[in-house]
């Protein structure tokens, strides 16, 4: 015996339908018209990156501007 024939078999058909139809649906509402995803897109800042900071001097940088302190011994 089937529970299709019964209303909850229809029920759960129907809400299945629903659950797949309506990211289908979404998907193809912004695919086929770009200014509907770069409208909603360009609201978001979804990777905002802190400022940029100072960059350390490489050592070869530091000994070339002299910027390096000899050491007592020799080195």
């Amino acid at each position: 015996m089937s529970s299709i024939g019964n209303g909850k078999g229809i029920l759960e058909i129907a809400k299945f339908a629903v659950y797949v139809s309506i990211p289908i649906g979404l998907m193809y509402a912004f695919s086929s018209n770009t200014t509907n995803l770069e409208k909603i897109m360009g609201k978001r800042n979804y990777v905002v990156y802190p400022p940029e900071a100072l960059r350390s001097l490489s050592p070869e940088e530091r000994q070339e501007l002299g910027l390096d302190i000899p050491r007592k011994d020799g080195q």
